[in-house]
């Protein structure tokens, strides 16, 4: 059995779902009681794309539409797809640090800045043995 590392995570800050229609993504979820706490554009390949968190109590859905080129992967599955799994964590450098030194892939060389929420938030991401991505993410 491994021996876990010394690292605080708080909870499941939110698991995201790529979509191809934000607007009826929004409208289903918000059909299941999930409100609107969050909306902002992002790059992605020079191209911009939205991210929307849906909440509902304490469970956060994030939306995210990826720009026209990267729709064409997500409209080719056959089945729904999560695309990460994000913990929530109270300080994500030491938490990068500590992650960085017990070894795992991490995908970024540094946590990511994102101007999410009110004050922005960092991420970083690792993978795990079967290449799940699950991402620490600190909303500043």
């Amino acid at each position: 059995m491994a021996t876990p590392i010394n690292l605080v995570i708080n909870s499941i800050q939110h698991i995201g779902i790529p979509v191809t229609d934000v607007g009826v993504s929004k409208e289903f979820y918000s059909r299941l009681g999930f409100s609107n706490v969050m909306e902002a554009p992002f790059k992605d390949g020079g191209s911009t794309g939205t991210c929307v968190m849906m909440q509902r109590g304490n469970m956060i859905m994030e939306l995210y539409q990826l720009p026209e080129a990267g729709l064409t992967e997500i409209r080719n599955r056959s089945n729904g797809h999560i695309d990460h799994v994000a913990f929530d964590v109270s300080d994500i450098d030491e938490t990068f640090k500590i992650i960085k030194q017990a070894g795992f892939n991490v995908i970024e060389e540094a946590p990511v800045f994102l101007q999410f929420w009110k004050n922005g938030c960092k991420y970083f991401n690792i993978t795990g043995p079967d290449g799940e991505r699950l991402e620490f993410n600190q909303i500043l």
